[in-house]
């Protein structure tokens, strides 16, 4: 099992930072709004430390208090109750500006969330089938959930943690400078060291949390993988191999979160005794100069509360540098995704009304890979209202044929057109709402049997419904089950039989009524009871319909209007069923082996 290739941004790509802000540019007035009032709040939450500093100072000078200068008033209880009403309104203020800027915050980090992952999403589906090719779903999930989740802890926990450090060392250096200069240079010295020690963990942490990033795609890739073949592992008894498998991925991503947690942690002892230089520097200069006449006991209460006030919330600073580096780390994955560039665009152009369905293959050359080319100059013109079969050994390029009509891959060269319009110069709505696709591997979603007839059609009225699954000879069944039409399928489909998805997928086309019916080896895994089914219907729906049938059994097509005979990449016979047999070439070899007749003759 490979791994997919990582997703990342181009080494050109400007700081993650800077890309979130321009990504979420629709959200900047909320991001405003709400860092004005976390400042607020942090103005509210400092103020308590002033005013305890002026009731010590009420105590202390009694009628030469601060309080009692700037008020008029002499008595020491009315200036103690002056600043309790003081308090009362700062609280009060505090609670209020905390309540505004946390729910603003959290819902601007809902709305991020919610605009990231729906524009991750859109991009994917706009991504051509070749990028899938390299990448795991598993991969792709951990980048549209896991990562835009680490985006909103962020925004939800620590840009606001952020704002509300930095507007605390405003505040509380302001009040330091008016002071006490030189106490202000005394407690400040720490956060050189703090800051300098941020930026080398910063940088540090970067590579490692990336690591993290993509160790979790790989345990998604892994588990989503081992999920979808279930049944596979339980039936080769390969579930103590796979539970090892997991657990070598799980413990990659274990090993890769300690190394990081290990340096993020170390970060909070350093500013812990950064904090400690600090806050003694303060106590001892600042209680001399007290001692000495030359500072306010109040003042000096003030600065030692202050001094707490500065420094302790930067021990936070080990936990917002790492909630930052997750969520820059997720950043660095889901905008390396939305710089991958789609390289099947659609046109401009719509089919002209109504659409007749004529569609012509002009020397259409294609591969998977530079040494893996598929088609060498097909040529195939299949008439409005003609019944066109496909056929040919494995690999010959069948199934290619309908990828390119799809526009799901796009030819090397030559040319496809849909009623004379090249396919690239149409739009994708007009293109494909032209088509009915049913697949050999057939997908059903995790619904009600409705949900998943409409899926193409959801305005089909319940006539309409009807008389598609009747076509599709899926109507007797469906009344049969629990909750008919209503009940729920599971996901893939996985509640029903292959045969009953078969037609169920094969109704789901017929009910939007397309132009071109196109069936990729739509018997090639059912019963023949199935297969005689879906031949009635077919009988039935592809009359005045083009349709082009990708066949492996013979017997399917041997009424269509004309057989094509692939053969490594080329068109090596074509014509009717009758035609092909008495040709005796490829097809009449193949027709033998498949009614019995090679075996008979030995015999």
């Amino acid at each position: 099992m490979s791994d997919a290739v990582p997703i990342a941004p181009s080494p050109a790509a400007p700081p993650p930072l800077r890309q979130l802000w321009s990504h979420a540019r629709q959200h900047r007035r909320k991001v405003v709004l709400a860092a004005v009032f976390s400042v607020l709040n942090k103005v509210c939450d400092v103020a308590p430390e002033l005013l305890i500093g002026a009731a010590v100072d009420v105590v202390v000078n009694r009628g030469q208090s601060f309080v009692g200068r700037v008020f008029g008033v002499e008595d020491r209880f009315d200036q103690l109750t002056i600043l309790a009403a003081i308090t009362v309104v700062v609280w009060i203020a505090e609670s209020i500006t905390d309540y505004i800027a946390d729910v603003t915050w959290r819902n601007l980090a809902q709305a991020v969330e919610h605009d990231t992952r729906m524009d991750a999403y859109r991009h994917v589906q706009n991504l051509e089938m070749a990028y899938f090719e390299d990448q795991s779903s598993g991969g792709l999930m951990t980048v549209l959930n896991d990562d835009v989740n680490q985006l909103e802890r962020f925004l939800d926990l620590g840009a606001n943690e952020v704002i509300l450090t930095v507007t605390n060392v405003v505040l509380v250096g302001a009040a330091f400078f008016v002071i006490s200069p030189l106490l202000t240079l005394l407690a400040f010295l720490p956060i050189p060291v703090i800051i300098l020690g941020s930026l080398r963990y910063q940088r540090t942490l970067e590579k490692r949390y990336d690591a993290v990033r993509a160790a979790a795609g790989r345990i998604a890739g892994t588990l989503n993988n081992h999920l979808g073949g279930i049944a596979t592992i339980k039936a080769f008894s390969g579930e103590e191999r796979e539970l090892e498998r997991v657990g070598v991925d799980s413990q990659a991503y274990s090993d890769a979160n300690g190394e990081a947690i290990r340096y993020s942690s170390a970060f909070v002892p350093l500013i812990r005794m950064a904090i400690l230089a600090g806050f003694t520097m303060t106590l001892v200069v600042g209680g001399q100069a007290t001692l000495n006449g030359d500072l306010e006991v109040g003042l000096f209460s003030v600065l030692v509360y202050m001094t707490q006030r500065l420094l302790w919330p930067l021990t936070r600073l080990g936990e917002m540098l790492d909630l930052y580096q997750r969520a820059m780390a997720s950043c660095r994955r889901i905008f390396g995704l939305l710089e991958v560039t789609p390289t099947i665009r659609p046109g401009t152009r719509e089919l002209p009304a109504p659409v007749q369905g004529a569609v012509r293959v002009e020397g259409v050359t294609f591969g998977y890979g530079p040494s893996n080319e598929v088609l060498r100059g097909l040529d195939l013109d299949i008439g409005p209202g003609e019944t066109h079969a496909i056929v040919g050994s494995t690999g010959a390029g069948k199934s290619t044929v309908v990828k390119l009509l799809l526009r799901l891959y796009e030819p090397t060269s030559g040319r496809i057109t849909l009623d004379g319009v090249p396919v690239e110069d149409l739009t994708f709505r007009s293109l494909r709402g032209s088509l009915g696709f049913v697949a050999q591997d057939v997908f059903l979603f995790h619904g009600t049997v409705r949900e998943n007839l409409t899926y193409g059609r959801p305005d089909a009225t319940e006539a309409d419904v009807v008389q598609a699954a009747t076509l599709a000879e899926a109507h007797a069944f469906i009344l049969q089950l629990p909750e008919g039409y209503d009940t729920i399928v599971g996901e893939r489909g996985q509640k029903l039989s292959g045969g009953q998805r078969q037609r169920l997928t094969l109704a789901r086309a017929i009910l939007r009524d397309p132009a071109v019916l196109v069936l990729d080896e739509a018997t090639s895994a059912v019963d023949n009871e199935t297969e005689a089914a879906i031949q009635r219907s077919l009988e039935r729906v592809s009359a005045d319909r083009t349709t082009i049938v990708i066949a492996h059994r013979l017997s399917t097509v041997r009424h269509a209007h004309r057989i094509h005979v692939l053969e490594a990449g080329l068109v090596i016979e074509a014509g009717t069923h009758d035609e092909l047999v008495e040709q005796g070439g490829l097809y009449a070899a193949l027709w033998r082996v498949q009614t019995g007749e090679l075996s008979g003759a030995r015999d």
